[in-house]
């Protein structure tokens, strides 16, 4: 990574053809979620394009070890793998499926309203209900433990134990949600443009404000140490290292005249990919500051964004249906 014009032309652009709701890597295909229903694989530049929701819409994006999870409009939750196989995982008759989260040994849950339902890794079901609709989930990183954002904060639930849930509380819409990877801290978007969170070993509370737009995408640094954020015209990354973020400031990275639209740090270095509002892409390197364009502004927002486990690789996808990926050296 030397220079803007090097990473430029080390991207391979494709029209997607719909809105791109979500990317994934699924070990070397990069799986395209897209709003009419479809996903396309794309492998090393070949691509096949497989009907998960016909005469639907893929509205929730996750990812199951080996295989893309979708939640559609049609109620259903489907998993596609790199082959394009296509299997039906749920079937909720016509609810639309809100909040969709997964992990590595395929166990995922996802939410139709107040009710949120998990299934673990040997296939054993569990539900519950929340105070309200369910807007955001994410698992801990130990253990069989869900988090789930809603009106007024967020529920910790442990779908294999009776009565295991834990409110965390605080007034207001909460939206999208993650948890630290060490599972220390738990943050949450909101509708009032900012972010809340909770330390989970004393329940103290954190607020971080400041936003001129909604944050709807978060990531994580590999350490944990790092909490990047979207929402304004630069990618907002929160110190996590020494009890949290309160009392010092964040890190603005990649500024731009255009907001942050998505972001998503490296598997392994300090590295951050951001994607704006106007369409443009950049790389951030933290350790220095470098900042190296992926993509030129265009009309559409950049409106998924993922690296693939090595780190080698970046795919973006856009609200219009272009797509593209990066490959570094």
């Amino acid at each position: 990574m030397t220079s803007a014009v090097s990473l430029l032309d080390k991207v391979a652009g494709f029209e997607a053809g719909a809105h791109v709701t979500g990317v994934r890597w699924l070990d070397g295909t990069a799986a395209f979620a897209l709003g009419d229903g479809g996903v396309l694989l794309d492998r090393a530049g070949e691509r096949r394009r497989v009907e998960a929701h016909p005469d639907a819409g893929a509205l929730v994006v996750a990812q199951a070890g080996k295989r893309l999870l979708t939640g559609g409009d049609d109620g259903r939750i489907v998993a596609t793998a790199a082959d394009g196989t296509v299997e039906t995982l749920v079937d909720e008759k016509g609810r639309w499926i809100t909040a969709l989260t997964a992990r590595d040994d395929g166990a995922f849950a996802w939410a139709t309203g107040k009710r949120v339902s998990a299934r673990d890794a040997k296939g054993r079901e569990a539900a519950t209900e929340v105070p309200a609709t369910a807007q955001g989930l994410a698992f801990a990183p130990k253990g069989f433990r869900l988090a789930i954002a809603h009106y007024n904060g967020v529920t910790l639930w442990f779908p294999a134990v009776e009565n295991g849930t834990e409110q965390l509380m605080w007034k207001g819409s909460h939206l999208d949600i993650a948890v630290s990877p060490d599972g220390h801290y738990v943050v949450t978007s909101m509708q009032e443009n900012t972010l809340h969170g909770w330390r989970l070993a004393d329940g103290k509370d954190m607020r971080m404000a400041g936003y001129p737009a909604k944050t709807r995408s978060l990531s994580w640094s590999h350490d944990g140490e790092w909490l990047a954020t979207s929402g304004a015209e630069a990618a907002i990354v929160w110190p996590f290292a020494k009890g949290g973020p309160m009392g010092k400031a964040p890190r603005e990275c990649g500024v731009r005249p255009a907001v942050v639209t998505q972001v998503a740090f490296h598997p392994t270095a300090l590295v951050l990919a951001a994607g704006y509002a106007d369409g443009a892409a950049m790389v951030i390197r933290l350790t220095d500051a470098a900042e190296l364009m992926v993509r030129t502004a265009d009309e559409a927002p950049v409106t998924a964004l993922a690296w693939d486990r090595k780190g080698t690789r970046l795919a973006f996808g856009t609200e219009d249906g272009e797509a593209g990926i990066l490959t570094l050296p």
